[in-house]
């Protein structure tokens, strides 16, 4: 696949893709950082969320704590970083659960998924902002909030139905 150059500040490129039979077409893509995605599963097997807006769809849902892997960061470290700044919460040892490209015929991003089964309280968010709200989710009612499009997240949906289906079974 060979980018012809037409790229817009955003990183929103025309890629110049030839298919298998030999013909070509232009396709979107965007090429975006990793993304670090984390929570904590307390042992009454609740899942510490964020309420919040998200302006680009205008839309309210519950949501893992997520954000960009920065230069020279793991997306361990990133998860960590960005579960602390965001819910207050410093996790315990982090566990990878599973890896997602959410919009794989757009976009080369990947996210990075952990989750810890402990956690400390540290304090108000830094970056308390982000969400109207942080708050312990019984995994039970997760297939509820996602009939309800309470998680619009793609990443979010996957680990927490992979999270509820190890811990509740």
């Amino acid at each position: 696949m060979a980018v012809r150059g037409r790229c817009s500040g955003a990183g929103e490129c025309v890629a110049d893709v030839e298919l298998p039979d030999g013909r070509h077409l232009d396709h979107y893509l965007m090429r975006v950082r990793p993304v670090a995605v984390a929570t904590v599963v307390n042992e009454a097997d609740e899942a510490l969320l964020l309420w919040r807006h998200r302006f680009i769809t205008d839309t309210w849902g519950w949501e893992l704590p997520a954000g960009g892997v920065e230069a020279g960061e793991s997306p361990e470290e990133a998860a960590a970083r960005e579960l602390l700044e965001e819910t207050g919460w410093r996790p315990g040892p982090l566990q990878h659960l599973l890896t997602v490209e959410p919009s794989n015929g757009l976009t080369d991003g990947r996210h990075h998924v952990y989750w810890s089964r402990t956690a400390q309280y540290v304090g108000p968010p830094q970056d308390d902002f982000e969400s109207e709200r942080r708050e312990w989710m019984p995994l039970a009612r997760v297939p509820e909030l996602i009939a309800n499009g309470e998680v619009p997240s793609a990443s979010s949906v996957a680990a927490l139905l992979l999270l509820r289906q190890l811990r509740l079974g």
